[in-house]
């Protein structure tokens, strides 16, 4: 490994690895292995360490987008794989699936990093990302990896980042959403048709569930569509019974983790503004 982690022409060569389905680990260079390795099928490279007196140790996050259990090992992680688990653009999910190495060109020593998630986009590409709880998490290192992760992926078209939390408020009604992510929580047949009449113009949450039939049965199909962007809502203030709600007729390709990366706000459709799934 350290043999082949070595300079190039004024960038670090970068090699991969990652354990294949039968538990062995495997080397490959960073570009081969970004064009075969469905790194969204991996297991963890390597574990997230238990720290006693921490007060979150690792978990398991149920993907609706994969229908697969993700691990995580922070609450900042468990957040961010529940904001693409919500993206529309994004068909995979794995945590930790990859460590990169190469070799620091100011002092010749040889460099690893694990990102703790990786996405994979609907047009192919990934994303390799980490979360940290605050900008500074991670210290130099973790800056240092930052240079060299974003322009390794550049090279093959994809992207890594170190993505921000969520402002609180979206946080909170992301989560709360997310405990309707299940499709059990779809309703039986015709739900879905007669919730998008009945939200077709904004309409108070109480208001809209109340003219479809027996709140108790249709509120977990209206925070399920809400979910999926069936239905779409503010969710930069507090979900409650008069918020507005309306039907998503035409749904945007942006995709949700994109967004908040970028600094805008979540979860804004007809209603007020512009929302993604």
């Amino acid at each position: 490994m350290e043999q082949q982690a070595v300079k190039g022409r004024g960038e670090a060569v970068i090699e991969t690895a990652f354990a294949t389905a039968a538990g062995q680990v495997t080397q490959l260079s960073w570009d081969q292995a970004a064009a075969t390795v469905r790194f969204e099928d991996l297991a963890p490279v390597s574990a997230f360490p238990v720290v006693p007196g921490r007060r979150w140790g690792p978990g398991w996050w149920w993907s609706a987008t994969t229908g697969r259990h993700v691990v995580h090992g922070s609450a900042a992680m468990r957040t961010q794989l529940m904001v693409l688990d919500r993206d529309p653009d994004v068909t995979g999910l794995s945590a930790r699936p990859v460590r990169l190495l190469w070799r620091d060109m100011s002092d010749g020593r040889v460099r690893s990093w694990v990102p703790q998630l990786f996405a994979r986009h609907a047009d192919g590409t990934g994303l390799l990302a980490d979360c940290p709880s605050s900008p500074t998490t991670g210290g130099d290192r973790a800056q240092r990896a930052r240079m060299v992760l974003e322009a390794a992926c550049a090279r093959v078209g994809w992207a890594y980042r170190r993505l921000e939390p969520p402002p609180t408020v979206v946080a909170a009604n992301l989560r709360w959403l997310a405990g309707y992510r299940h499709p059990r929580n779809q309703g039986p047949p015709g739900i879905g048709a007669a919730l998008a009449e009945v939200f077709a113009a904004p309409r108070p949450l109480a208001d809209g569930a109340a003219a479809v039939g027996d709140p108790l049965q249709v509120l977990p199909a209206v925070y399920h569509a809400l979910w999926c962007g069936h239905l779409t809502t503010s969710l930069d203030e507090p979900l409650h019974e008069e918020a507005l709600i309306c039907a998503d007729a035409e749904r945007s390709g942006e995709g949700v983790e994109k967004r908040l990366g970028a600094g805008g706000g979540q979860g804004r459709g007809e209603c007020g503004g512009r929302h993604t799934r």
